[in-house]
């Protein structure tokens, strides 16, 4: 692969995961917002299956765990 496909490929990849972050930011405001809504608790738990997931591993060198950890933390979640 060249340097050029390569470097698409990780912005491409680093895209996704910046995005799968803030839908799981909005996410847990809809949950604090109006908590058990049935498609908003799905949303949450495919985006965290996501995060801890092998095709996460093969997107980023990240650990996906912590990174929902962190997600968590930085809102209040988790303490």
């Amino acid at each position: 692969m060249s340097k050029e496909a390569d470097r698409n490929w990780q912005e491409l990849a680093n895209a996704v995961i910046v995005q799968a972050a803030k839908d799981y930011r909005l996410a847990q405001y809809r949950n604090m917002k109006r908590p058990e809504q049935e498609n908003t608790l799905r949303e949450i738990r495919s985006l965290e299956t996501f995060f801890r997931s092998k095709w996460f591993a093969v997107l980023s060198n990240l650990d996906g765990k912590r990174l929902l950890r962190d997600l968590r933390e930085q809102m209040g979640l988790e303490g």
